[in-house]
């Protein structure tokens, strides 16, 4: 699962993505077999299970294996 950092929050991707010209037609960011097509990588926490892009319009995303509960969109 791919989710967006802010400051303070943390965003589902699709929030964010569905909106950039650079995701793919379903309003994802374009991961492929672990890369994100449309960003570069910034590290890797293999302790915590995941994975730092930042992508080309300046978002950071994580890509989490192991959340506790699904994120949910505020209305």
């Amino acid at each position: 699962m791919l989710v967006i950092l802010t400051q303070n929050q943390i965003l589902p991707s699709q929030s964010v993505c569905q909106s950039c010209l650079l995701a793919d037609r379903q309003g994802q960011p374009r991961w492929q077999e672990g890369r994100l097509r449309c960003g570069a990588p910034l590290g890797s926490t293999a302790e915590a299970g995941c994975q730092h892009f930042r992508c080309q319009m300046g978002f950071h995303l994580v890509a989490v294996s192991n959340l506790p509960t699904p994120l949910e969109q505020d209305p």
